[in-house]
């Protein structure tokens, strides 16, 4: 397989707390405004956590027949929504390639959470013979890449991915390795959530993961010393990715490049991470060696930025291990401090947040950071939205279990480098 294969992004799509669509969650993100409410989809008078990152006034409806619409979960709706977004954005008619030649991979990292929690209770009070007979196929997680391979004639590579909160990274930096060893032309790939469930919210609350208090402008403050949780959300990315012969054959689009793929363990805990920062460190090495680029031509970072302890802690020494010296002069920030953490689809949708920093050359800020941690001190971008010309950036994922995934990215430029 030839080295000069390029995987170009043509089309993007994002389902999100700050936005239902692509251009709305980038004005929030240059407006920095937060996507921080009380819960609204369960009674939670009984929960210590009170603010999450939840998709309000979403109507499926509004984007798919009834029919379809009740035969989804949440989770699988996100998926389609914002995958019909990057689709059209694409232009690419999945009918008139090969369907061999086309892959559809999805991440999440707990699938259909609500279709479990509702039929426990009818389970619970009418008795097994009420469960629904679509029960299986709406919670189980592969099912967002099932219904989206149905939907657009899909036959190449149909799979779902979970590695935690690292899911949506791994599926695209998987559907990027598909595309470059020759497999296929193009995929759709991304991730998708929507756990904000009664049980979901309490076990991550009692491993003390959860922001528990009132106040939605210190709710998630990433690498800020008064930081005490994550802010639990909800939502979809999607990307079209292709060779560039394919793209440039249909007079396609090009978004932005996809130019390297880091994915590490840990091997420490199957929730914090690493306090040597060794793994996700070569994990960031990883992907700028598969790309060919140089520490000190990345200009960016979107970081895992979680606005828990130990994250923030563990990913600033990583970046340090990684770039040295040059890791003072770059610029990170957490745009998980204006979405909240959205488990499996945050690494899809920091994805395109990376792209478009990219190709509009300013970087989303870290909001909400005022106080100073010392274990915390690299550029986090706190000032606000910052014009930049740069070229190459990456996007960390960490998951629990160990898993790290790391995406480098690049602005579309017609030739190679060098």
């Amino acid at each position: 397989m030839s080295a000069k294969r390029r995987i170009v992004i043509t089309g993007m799509g994002a389902v999100t707390p700050i936005g239902m669509d692509v251009p709305s969650m980038w004005e929030s993100l240059m407006a920095g405004r937060a996507g921080f409410s009380p819960i609204t989809t369960f009674d939670a008078s009984r929960h210590k956590v009170s603010l999450v990152a939840q998709i309000k006034g979403f109507e499926p409806t509004a984007y798919m027949d009834r029919r379809e619409a009740r035969r989804m979960d949440r989770f699988c709706q996100f998926a389609v929504v914002s995958a019909q977004e990057a689709i059209r954005q694409s232009g690419l008619d999945l009918s008139n390639e090969d369907p061999y030649r086309a892959g559809c991979i999805i991440g999440t990292g707990i699938g259909g959470l609500s279709t479990i929690e509702d039929q426990f209770e009818v389970l619970h009070n009418q008795g097994p013979e009420r469960i629904s007979p679509l029960f299986v196929p709406m919670m189980i997680g592969n099912m967002a890449a099932g219904l989206l391979s149905m939907k657009y004639g899909i036959k190449g590579i149909s799979v779902s991915v979970t590695t935690a909160c690292a899911s949506g990274t791994t599926a695209i930096g998987e559907a990027y390795q598909a595309i470059k060893s020759g497999r296929i032309d193009v995929c759709v790939c991304g991730g998708t959530e929507a756990s904000i469930t009664p049980i979901s919210v309490a076990g991550f609350t009692n491993m003390k993961a959860l922001y528990t208090g009132k106040d939605p402008e210190r709710a998630s403050i990433p690498f800020d010393a008064e930081r005490s949780g994550f802010v639990i959300g909800e939502g979809a990315g999607t990307l079209v990715l292709e060779t560039l012969e394919h793209a440039t054959a249909r007079g396609a689009v090009i978004l932005g490049e996809v130019s390297g793929y880091g994915a590490t363990s840990d091997a420490y805990h199957i929730t914090s991470p690493d306090p040597s920062g060794e793994a996700a460190a070569a994990c960031m090495a990883m992907a700028m060696a598969d790309a060919g680029v140089d520490p000190e031509e990345v200009g960016y970072i979107n970081a895992h930025g979680t606005s828990t302890e130990l994250n923030d802690k563990y990913e600033t020494l990583a970046i340090h291990k990684c770039f040295g010296s040059f890791a003072s002069k770059l610029p990170v920030s957490s745009t998980k401090s204006m979405t909240g953490h959205l488990l499996g689809a945050a690494g899809a949708v920091e994805a395109i947040i990376t792209a478009l920093a990219l190709s509009r050359s300013t970087l989303p800020p870290t909001v909400g950071l005022r106080v100073p941690d010392p274990d915390c001190d690299l550029d986090y971008v706190a000032d606000g939205p910052r014009k930049a010309d740069i070229r190459v950036a990456l996007t960390n994922s960490l998951g629990f279990g160990g898993h790290n995934g790391t995406l480098c990215l690049q602005r579309f430029e017609p030739e190679t480098r060098g």
